[in-house]
């Protein structure tokens, strides 16, 4: 690597760990408590890459970000974050960050992110670097979605779902009951330039009517349309479904469908027609089981704890002996099953569970 690195954060081993890795990358490095040191570097024209956390002494540092954007378009910025939400992401992309981390991060993965940041920046003679998350169009939204999550695979689904949210591109969302499947469809919808129009949920008794497809069309507009549990329509229905795609008429929605299980066993199985997956495909996303990230449990336990006493007013929480065995638990109801667990014992609980 080559180049000047700008370090911001509040953390003095970060902020060690972070100076030491990059020198010994052959980077130059200069390193700041301070959001008010760093806008003054990228205001003399210093650095070539940035670092920075979100929640820093004097400031956000994703409100710096638009700023930053507009005094130095080329310049990218690696946002890392201890908010680890889907929320946090998109936060991250509508402010043109390049790059967006959690913490605890992954040294050696945030030093290829910064790596490929230093090399846009070289490329780029004009206008901005070319980022890794897209920016999107934010506005308040209901932040009790419970996608929460440090994990890879989380993480890796919040860069993915950014990226998606303006796009044009029809999204099949698969997985296990339970694991969130229709909450991403939410934010793909909440989050984008179609949030002002509807939100149709789709069903199979929506397309039994000769009339049912130009019903829902002209309900929808060119908002989006919500095919939860694709494989439970009929071949009849997804043939319908298929022409629906093929000639919205004068509406231009997008198509998003959910489908339980793995999406190419339910083509195998002819759950799902081929020339309808093939019109839905075009952005498949997983979310993974809970037995997968096993480390983000106790994240969504106290999530659900603090949802549960800002609904109710109770607060509960559970001692290291529960915590260990809601750990070691499968959870084949995933995150739904958890959440339902946790509004139980709080309810039926009179003090620690």
């Amino acid at each position: 690597m080559d180049g000047t690195v700008l370090v911001a954060d509040d953390d003095r081993t970060i902020r060690t760990v972070l100076t030491q890795a990059l020198t010994r990358a052959g980077v130059k490095v200069h390193a700041t408590s301070s959001l008010t040191t760093l806008m003054r570097w990228i205001s003399e024209g210093k650095g070539d890459a940035v670092i920075t956390d979100v929640m820093m002494p004097d400031g956000n540092g994703l409100e710096m970000l638009p700023k930053i954007t507009q005094d130095r378009p080329d310049l990218p910025v690696i946002v890392i974050s201890a908010q680890n939400t889907i929320m946090t992401a998109i936060q991250a992309a509508e402010a043109d960050a390049y790059d967006y981390l959690p913490k605890p991060f992954d040294l050696p993965d945030l030093m290829k992110r910064c790596a490929k940041a230093l090399s846009s920046k070289s490329k780029s003679n004009k206008g901005s670097a070319t980022k890794v998350i897209q920016s999107t169009n934010m506005y308040a939204v209901d932040e009790g979605l419970p996608i929460v999550g440090k994990t890879t695979l989380m993480q890796d689904l919040y860069r993915f779902v950014a990226r998606l949210i303006n796009s044009e591109l029809p999204v099949m969302i698969s997985g296990e009951s339970g694991t969130g499947k229709t909450l991403v469809a939410r934010v793909l919808h909440e989050f984008s330039d179609r949030r002002n129009m509807p939100l149709i949920r789709l069903k199979a008794d929506d397309l039994i009517e000769l009339d049912g497809p130009s019903k829902i069309l002209a309900r929808a507009r060119d908002g989006t349309i919500l095919v939860e549990e694709i494989s439970d329509l009929g071949p009849t229905e997804q043939g319908r479904l298929v022409s629906m795609i093929d000639s919205p008429g004068e509406y231009s929605p997008r198509f998003v469908a959910t489908l339980i299980g793995d999406m190419n066993e339910a083509i195998e199985n002819n759950k799902v027609r081929r020339d309808l997956f093939y019109r839905l495909g075009g952005a498949p996303i997983t979310v993974p089981p809970l037995r997968e990230r096993f480390e983000d449990i106790l994240l969504l336990v106290e999530f659900f704890l603090e949802k549960v006493d800002k609904e109710t007013g109770i607060s509960r929480h559970f001692d290291s002996n529960s915590l260990k065995l809601i750990q070691t638990y499968t959870w084949p109801g995933n995150v739904r099953q958890l959440e339902n667990m946790v509004k139980r014992l709080c309810l039926t609980a009179k003090d620690a569970v």
